[in-house]
């Protein structure tokens, strides 16, 4: 049986190679981080085959397969106290086709909730509820109840006036969602939070579709309840297992970020599986964190160099 050569021979390699991403805020910090990421491989004996910049302060170094979670470790000591994230993972197959994102505390900067809570004066008490469900130690679908029947009474019109004066997307959200949409990524907004939110901040930064739980509403005010089913954890990651199978792709494939406990399923599941500036109980468990740089750091992190961003 003859022997495998030319472009397929170049594909097993590409696949036995992992490269290691690196992201900072500046582009001084990056080379650094770039410099001892490389002597920390280099005392594991692993020689790095390419260097790249994929911007002003990223940097891709390919090398050799090797045990991931060792690696990873490796790395994290080498570059030390650097503000700079990372992402170490197989060369092949890093762009994904789907991406799934959070809304609150993600693409946004804000707790829609909270901020709701403040224009009815129970801002303290939901947003320690929500502190608390977002670290894992409370039921996410309790907690919402909980913290919605806080809000009963509310004017309708309070929604629009939160929307417009709490909400901004977090810096290289658009930049994120446009790029991906533009290599022909489909890109969801799934938030455990509502729908009045996620409808204008999808479109804000430029989604194909938005999921979210619904306020219940009587009169022009907010009743209190959530409209049923509450999307929470488990909604989130079938939102990402049916749409993969939809579109024809390996869950490898796909993408997905968020910060709280109820993000973590999808996260777990998604082939890179993204912390954005996230509780300890998601961050130890996401394939890499974005706890410095921008959400244009996962562009980088599937092979996007700066030149190919998608900007305003």
């Amino acid at each position: 049986m003859p022997l495998a050569v030319g472009p397929a021979m170049s594909q097993m390699r590409d696949a036995m190679d992992l490269t290691l991403t690196l992201v900072s805020c500046d582009a001084e910090t990056a080379r650094l981080a770039s410099d001892r990421a490389q002597a920390g491989l280099a005392a594991c004996g692993l020689s790095v085959k390419s260097v790249s910049s994929l911007g002003a302060a990223a940097w891709d170094l390919t090398f050799a397969g090797g045990n991931v979670a060792e690696l990873k470790a490796a790395v994290a000591t080498a570059v030390g106290d650097l503000p700079v994230d990372f992402a170490l993972q197989p060369r092949a197959g890093r762009r994904k086709r789907l991406l799934l994102a959070d809304m609150d505390s993600t693409i946004i900067a804000c707790e829609c909730l909270d901020e709701l809570a403040d224009f009815a004066g129970r801002k303290a008490e939901v947003a320690a509820i929500t502190e608390r469900a977002m670290r894992g130690e409370l039921a996410f679908e309790g907690a919402l109840r909980e913290r919605v029947a806080m809000l009963a009474g509310l004017p309708e019109a309070e929604l629009e006036r939160a929307y417009a004066e709490r909400v901004q997307l977090n810096p290289g959200a658009r930049t994120l969602v446009r790029t991906l949409a533009a290599s022909g990524a489909r890109c969801i907004l799934v938030s455990g939070g509502f729908d009045f939110f996620t409808q204008r901040v999808a479109v804000q930064a430029g989604f194909h579709e938005d999921r979210a739980n619904r306020f219940r509403v009587s009169d022009g005010r907010l009743t209190g309840e959530v409209a049923e089913p509450i999307l929470g954890r488990e909604a989130k990651l079938a939102t990402l297992a049916s749409e993969a199978e939809r579109l024809g792709l390996d869950l490898s494939q796909t993408a997905a970020i968020g910060d709280g406990a109820n993000d973590l399923a999808m996260i777990s599941a998604a082939g890179l599986g993204l912390a954005y500036r996230a509780k300890p109980v998601v961050a130890a468990q996401a394939d890499a964190q974005i706890d410095h740089a921008d959400l244009t750091a996962a562009l980088y992190f599937m092979g996007f160099s700066e030149a190919e961003f998608i900007r305003d």
